[in-house]
């Protein structure tokens, strides 16, 4: 049987009808690197966020949720490199790139989507956004959805930009994605940011419920070190150019969407937890025949989470132990005498533990296995039929070198 889906490129232009850019507008120092990206639909759109539940918010989180109350949004502008968070003027400066966007652009202040990274507490002027609105808004194409993912990046290695096509009632869809996030990850919401589009016509309702489906469901299953963002956000916007029959209630198209929705999302979760702050390897925990789906994201997030099991991960470490330690303290209701335990990577399988208790292995073949660039921790719970995945990273030396001067 055939997906439902394909991945193409274009990543956050990959829909009908978006434009992007990323330019050097002055924000860094370095030059060489982009620091603001900006994302245009050719017409109004159906809009949807969630947002960071850390209580010290970026002024750009403030200024979005008033944008999108109504349901609607037209564009994007994000920069890199200051995190408009815990300025005085946090609110005019968001509000002001706003309303810059809407005087290079057309589209209406109170239809932009903004959000900021990088670093926090840092002071921060308008002058950029004065300056390289008018270059960042000339920039914009429909080919320069690599050019915005290169501008949002802070710490992170790659660019991270995926999409999809899929049918909604025999009409072609697109929805693609960028997002940001190496460190700072352990969201409560979504990831650090995240900007979606898409060009299948959906209502406002609808789709806010898909995306807090689906961010439950993905990057609130993603953790690279513990720490919840003050900027964390993810938005999306439906322009319906696909031509569709717009999706007002469920069923079989807005099954649809939601799937496509979640395969986009996985993937830039797992870009984000392989290229964590200083990391070496993905490392994925996937919990099995759990009694609710509850139960199996408990388990599965408490075990990518632990720093000892994402040390043991880094140096090839069979220490199984720390995944039932992990699974002990999730709060999870579990009978551990019943737990299987296996580790699994391109390298082969190793059974470590079954029905709660150690069993022979080759350590040989546990080091081949964990040696691998990407690591699934496969647990099985016995105890029914839910699952759920979850994403994170080994912790590595670097990590803490990256950390400790990341001002400086």
């Amino acid at each position: 049987m055939s997906e439902p889906f394909s991945f193409i490129p274009g990543g956050i232009v990959a829909a009908k009808g978006f434009q992007a850019s990323g330019e050097h507008i002055g924000i860094r120092k370095n030059r060489a690197k982009k620091d603001c990206a900006l994302i245009v639909s050719d017409t109004l759109c159906a809009a949807a966020c969630c947002y960071t539940q850390n209580l010290v918010k970026g002024a750009p989180i403030a200024v979005t949720q008033a944008n999108v109350a109504n349901g609607y949004a037209r564009a994007i502008i994000c920069n890199s490199g200051n995190a408009n968070t815990c300025n005085a003027n946090g609110v005019e400066i968001a509000e002001g790139m706003c309303k810059l966007v809407e005087q290079h652009t057309g589209v209406g202040a109170g239809d932009v989507i903004v959000a900021s990274t990088g670093v926090i507490g840092q002071e921060m002027t308008l002058a950029p956004f004065e300056t390289g609105m008018a270059s960042l808004a000339a920039s914009l194409r429909a080919e320069g959805g690599h050019d915005a993912a290169l501008a949002i990046m802070t710490t992170d290695t790659i660019a991270k930009e995926v999409a999809v096509t899929f049918t909604l009632g025999g009409k072609t869809c697109a929805l693609g994605g960028i997002s940001k996030g190496s460190g700072m990850i352990h969201p409560n919401m979504a990831t650090m940011l995240c900007f979606l589009t898409t060009d299948a016509a959906i209502s406002p309702a609808m789709l806010r419920a898909a995306l807090a489906q689906v961010v439950r469901d993905t990057f609130n299953m993603l953790s690279v070190d513990g720490d919840t963002s003050t900027n964390d956000m993810v938005s999306v916007l439906a322009n319906g150019m696909a031509g569709n029959a717009e999706i007002t209630e469920a069923g079989a198209d807005y099954d649809a969407f939601k799937a496509a929705l979640y395969q986009v999302c996985a993937q830039l979760c797992r870009m984000m937890a392989k290229d964590g702050e200083g990391a070496s390897k993905l490392i994925t925990c996937t919990a099995t025949g759990a009694r609710d789906i509850d139960t199996a994201k408990q388990v599965a997030k408490s075990v990518i989470c632990s720093n000892l099991l994402k040390a043991a991960m880094f140096g090839a470490d069979a220490n199984w132990g720390r995944v039932l330690c992990a699974i002990g303290y999730s709060g999870a209701d579990v009978d551990v005498q019943r737990i299987d335990v296996q580790f699994v990577s391109r390298a082969g399988v190793v059974s470590v533990c079954t029905a709660g208790s150690g069993i022979p292995f080759s350590e040989e073949l546990a080091k081949t296995v964990l040696s691998e660039d990407e690591i699934d921790i496969a647990v099985q719970l016995n105890a029914g039929e839910a699952q759920a995945t979850a994403w994170g990273c080994d912790l590595t030396y670097d990590y803490v070198k990256i950390n400790g001067d990341y001002r400086t």
